[in-house]
């Protein structure tokens, strides 16, 4: 099964599960908007990679209800759940059907953000992204993932993992739900936090920094 067929699998029921399978997740993506109202200036085009159902890219929208959004994503049945989300007629948002990975970038951003997406990625293609993404910013503009990482050596990752089972058990997700999130997570290339903001820095990203990180849940972003 390709990450697309997963996802087109799964759009549907994504959304049901996702503060179960997201134990941090009031924390993991209030941190992340959090550090987006930093901004100095109001971001006007926003763009959001492996968009989904546009969770991420809907609450980005309620503190900046005049910015113009493009949802970025492999599967158009995730992007169907989201124009439902938005509302098709929606004019501020655009839906793209793309392997952000390997295709360009088109167009320049004030914020580009991106939510357990990103770790899809082999190391290659994301050193690779980084490099994009600098080049896709405006000037002042920032770029911050809230995304799963890979523990820095394989015993932290083991714990990560089975602390993860424990945490999403006691929240009642489904045996169903489990394991379609684990048929999902074989399509997983996890890299390291330290690997990933090294990267950054790589690319010309300027106060790299990891603002959460609760277990393999980590929120990090970097500004041109």
């Amino acid at each position: 099964m390709t990450i697309k067929d997963a996802f087109d699998k799964a759009a549907k029921a994504y959304d049901v599960a996702r503060k179960q399978l997201i134990p941090c997740f009031d924390d993991f993506y209030g941190t992340a908007l959090e550090i987006i109202t930093l901004l100095e200036t109001a971001p006007t085009k926003v763009l959001d990679l492996g968009a989904g159902t546009g969770l991420f890219a809907s609450l980005v929208a309620q503190c900046y209800p005049h910015a113009e959004f493009t949802l970025f994503d492999l599967s158009d049945a995730m992007l169907e759940q989201a124009k439902q989300r938005f509302g098709n007629d929606n004019p501020k948002i655009k839906y793209v059907v793309k392997d952000y990975a390997v295709e360009p970038i088109d167009g320049q951003y004030d914020l580009i953000i991106s939510a357990l997406s990103i770790h899809h990625l082999s190391d290659a293609e994301k050193e690779t992204l980084f490099q994009k993404l600098f080049s896709s910013l405006n000037d002042n503009g920032l770029f911050i993932n809230a995304d799963q990482v890979l523990g820095e050596t394989p015993a932290v990752e083991k714990i990560y993992r089975e602390m993860w089972l424990k945490q999403v058990k006691a929240r009642g997700v489904s045996d169903a739900t489990l394991a379609s999130a684990l048929e999902r997570m074989k399509e997983d290339k996890m890299s390291t936090l330290s690997q990933q903001l090294t990267w950054l820095k790589q690319a010309n990203f300027a106060d790299v920094n990891c603002w959460y990180k609760n277990f393999s849940f980590a929120v990090y972003s970097g500004w041109k």
